[in-house]
């Protein structure tokens, strides 16, 4: 099969590509002063490759830990100790703001019938209260979290898990996601992929090309019909 047909269902990432993960920085910046873009682009680096290495050690924990451990070294590598700072960015972490064009996106899917879902690293509660946060439940079908098989993304058990989940063929979901080693993962094990590419990022050298590259979600819904 070619380009984006017979798909039945959209799966979206969370973090980074839903939920602007960078965002809280502005809520915060008064606590951090100038060091908020540092901590916040070391708390995301630190975050992700935390889970990488729990996969590869077989040690998992969910991602509401990580995320804490991961922002502890962030404030750390910063020179910042303070307890209720770390408090404040845990909280905010759970009402993301949500990147303008994902509501329009979602409404517009549903309206062409299509079945929507989150396929994230985060925990339950993590996306419950980002996709309440939001607004945006309404217009997903499932929030399907990598705790149901205790393991992180890329690992072909998560994408399988939503394949499970729609009773259907990984060629036949869509996935959508900004992070290009998530896309290219994906891609790998067989889903059709879009890579939300916002920021003009390099592609990265992994097995598994995206089908195509889009720069909004704007650009799903057509493609999707072509």
């Amino acid at each position: 099969m070619t380009g984006f047909a017979n798909v039945k269902a959209c799966l979206f990432d969370a973090y980074g590509t839903l939920f602007d993960v960078h965002s809280l920085v502005g809520r915060v910046a008064e606590s951090l002063g100038d060091k908020a873009q540092t901590v916040s682009s070391a708390w995301r680096d630190k975050q992700l490759q935390y889970t990488w290495l729990r996969s590869l050690m077989r040690a998992h924990a969910d991602f509401w830990q990580v995320t804490g451990e991961a922002l502890d070294y962030a404030l750390g590598l910063n020179g910042i100790d303070d307890a209720a700072i770390h408090h404040e960015l845990m909280q905010a972490y759970l009402t993301l703001d949500a990147y303008a064009d994902v509501a329009p996106a979602l409404d517009e899917l549903k309206r062409r019938g299509f079945k929507t879902a989150i396929l994230s690293n985060g925990s339950p509660h993590m996306l419950s209260s980002a996709v309440a946060s939001a607004g945006i439940g309404d217009a997903l079908d499932a929030v399907l979290s990598v705790e149901d098989v205790g393991v992180y993304k890329p690992d072909p058990r998560v994408y399988r898990m939503a394949a499970d989940r729609f009773a259907v063929e990984p060629h036949q979901l869509c996935f959508v996601s900004a992070n290009g080693w998530d896309a290219a993962g994906a891609a790998h094990f067989g889903l059709r992929v879009a890579w939300l590419n916002r920021f003009g990022q390099k592609p990265e050298r992994l097995p598994g090309k995206p089908g195509a590259v889009i720069k909004g979600l704007d650009a799903l819904p057509p493609l999707l019909a072509a």
